[in-house]
């Protein structure tokens, strides 16, 4: 009680002194020395907003665009930053597939020698990214005028989709229609590509899709087939907006001139072979070692097992097992010519007749060995664990 009077005290006190109503007129100079550091921090911060512990600067809005790591005007997924980055990372999470980028690799070869046959010209292409994007954001930041080619895949039954900026669109035409090297390509914004520039573009894509599929020929032989050429994003959907898709991204440069094409598939169409592209590294065989494969099958023929012969079960109540006294018979339901089961844990491998040899009890195997009725095949298809076989 004492020390709550205490406190209570000294809040009347500091309210006095605030109010100007301490004793001795000592409050008055209280207050204005209060009025004069808040005149001067009003002052020192030209204006800036005030809170309870002190002036905080307000941002303005490039600032925070650059807080939250993206303007609306100039998006991209190429280079995030900021707050965005830590959204964009929570949303779209990249499964990391090396096959895929071994074999994308492997595109730029083939796409560098296929694009100097289909040109005529010195043509470099080089891997630029491979990203994990939204399909509804990746319509949304493709730059128009474009085209793109939905091509499906037969052995995967789905779609994919690539898509051909300007620059690329019209060097390529400047160089198949016979432009003079050095000059500069002329552009006419604002209108549609015509029949000549689309069919152009569309042998460009199917010379892509052409070694894309030879690319893809080692992990799983694949047909790429163009479905439909568009210029309008909505009409390219394939999947979507919120499903995930890989995006790959290619720079063509022919000398002075050249763009940027990009191969997007969705995690549905690449579902088929998912298993295949999270290979380390590409082989025969797909990561399968032999040296491994005979070691194990050594130590396996190696390796010793405990075989039980029964020569006869049977269920008994534990209530006349316990009744059981020394020098009890208990009658067994077997014919003298009875076969023995040789049992390996649960499973029944073989039968036999009982015999001797010399001072130890021993079996003949009258049959041939069961197989089981489970295989390996069977726990990859089923992708569960092995369970113990069934007794035959």
């Amino acid at each position: 009680m004492a020390e709550t009077e205490a406190m209570d005290a000294a809040n009347e006190a500091a309210a006095l002194a605030m109010t100007g109503g301490g004793a001795g007129g000592g409050g008055g100079g209280g207050q204005d020395d209060v009025a004069a550091e808040w005149a001067a921090m009003i002052e020192g911060t030209g204006g800036e907003q005030q809170t309870d512990k002190g002036s905080e600067r307000v941002l303005n809005q490039e600032e925070i665009d650059s807080l939250l790591g993206f303007n609306i005007s100039d998006l991209s997924f190429a280079d995030n930053s900021g707050v965005r980055a830590i959204i964009e990372s929570a949303m779209v999470s990249y499964e990391r597939l090396p096959m895929l980028e071994i074999v994308f690799d492997r595109l730029v070869r083939l796409m560098t020698t296929s694009l100097r046959n289909f040109t005529s010209d010195n043509v470099e292409v080089s891997l630029d990214s491979i990203t994990s994007v939204r399909f509804g954001e990746y319509l949304n930041s493709i730059p128009l005028p474009a085209i793109m080619a939905v091509f499906r895949a037969d052995q995967w039954d789905n779609y994919g989709l690539v898509t051909v900026d300007s620059n690329l669109i019209y060097a390529m035409i400047d160089v198949l229609l016979g432009g003079r090297r050095g000059a500069t390509v002329q552009r006419v914004d604002g209108r549609p590509y015509t029949t000549i520039e689309t069919n152009l573009v569309k042998r460009m894509i199917e010379v892509v899709l052409h070694d894309a599929e030879a690319a893809f020929q080692p992990v799983s032989p694949v047909k790429f087939k163009v479905d439909r050429i568009e210029s309008n994003p909505r009409f390219a959907a394939i999947s979507r907006p919120t499903n995930a898709a890989i995006l790959v991204r290619f720079r063509i440069d022919m000398e002075d001139r050249g763009g940027v094409t990009e191969i997007l598939l969705p995690y549905a169409t690449i579902e088929p072979i998912r298993e295949t592209l999270l290979q380390a590294f590409m082989g025969d065989k797909f990561g399968r070692d032999p040296i491994w494969e005979g070691h194990l099958a050594t130590e396996i023929w190696q390796a010793e097992v405990e075989v039980d012969a029964v020569l006869y079960e049977d269920m008994l109540p534990l209530k006349r097992l316990m009744e059981l006294d020394v020098g009890d018979t208990l009658m067994l339901d077997l014919k003298p010519d009875a076969l023995v089961k040789v049992r390996c844990g649960d499973v029944v491998l073989t039968e036999g007749r009982m015999g001797r040899v010399g001072e130890k009890i021993s079996v003949r195997v009258q049959k041939n060995l069961r197989k089981p009725r489970t295989n390996f095949a069977m726990f990859e298809n089923a992708g569960v664990m092995m369970k113990p076989m069934e007794k035959s």
